[in-house]
């Protein structure tokens, strides 16, 4: 049973050091961006991520408060 748990222990301290290679080692190491928006095709084509556009839509005036407030009304 012991065995087992430090052999398991082992293989994920190995595991996690395997995936953060390129963090732990090199000078400016830094995850790899995979957000939608940081990706150079994705903007070519106008997609960027939907929690981005959200954040967008949500600051955005209406068109009708646009309207009422060029009215006075």
């Amino acid at each position: 049973m012991l065995q087992t748990l430090i052999i398991g222990i082992a293989l994920g301290l190995i595991a996690f050091l395997l995936m953060g290679i390129r963090v732990f080692f090199t000078k400016n190491g830094e995850f790899p961006n995979t957000h939608i928006g940081a990706s150079k095709a994705m903007q070519d084509r106008g997609i960027s991520c939907a929690t981005s556009q959200d954040t967008e839509y949500r600051y955005k005036e209406s068109p009708v408060v646009k309207l009422l407030k060029k009215e006075n009304l």
